[in-house]
């Protein structure tokens, strides 16, 4: 008995699709397009990387454009102040100088391999104490040229870094 009722429900089936047959192919189409919709990542080259540093980062001239440390508005701090980062013997390290007047300050900069981190350490001759704030790593939060948006690279520490590209 359970036997005839499984194979009655079961020839059931063919019908019951073929009346609900829009529905049917909706929700395959729908099922469909969900699978074949992946997200495109792009898949950018570590020479495409450092062709865009070199062209809009390297050798070029900097200044801040807003600085804030914790609450407080720096900016002003480096109004008369120019950076330039340098290529040194790989696409991830060089010189940087700032330039306050006729003095010039020099010291490094370091990247990683993906430029989303940055390293700069300006310390000779002694420069300014309000120097003291670029010497860190930063984080890029935004790479939107001409203007490096930066944060201090791990640490939740409520700094802000704008540099603008002349």
């Amino acid at each position: 008995m359970t036997r005839n009722f499984l194979m009655r429900k079961f020839g059931e089936i063919p019908v019951m699709i073929y009346n609900y047959r829009m529905y049917v192919a909706l929700i395959l189409a729908a099922a469909l397009l969900l699978v074949s919709c992946k997200k495109k990542v792009e898949d950018i080259s570590q020479q495409t990387l450092q062709e865009y540093f070199e062209e809009t980062i390297l050798n070029k001239n900097f200044i801040v454009e807003y600085a804030k440390d914790t609450a407080a508005d720096i900016t002003a701090n480096y109004i008369a102040d120019t950076f330039i980062m340098k290529k040194g013997a790989t696409y991830y390290d060089g010189v940087m100088t700032g330039k306050n007047g006729a003095i010039t300050y020099t010291g490094t900069w370091s990247s990683n391999e993906d430029y989303s981190r940055l390293v700069i350490s300006i310390n000779n001759p002694a420069p300014p104490s309000t120097y003291t704030f670029l010497n860190r790593p930063w984080k890029f939060t935004k790479k939107s040229l001409p203007v490096m948006e930066l944060a201090p690279w791990g640490t939740t520490d409520p700094k802000v870094l704008h540099m603008r590209r002349l």
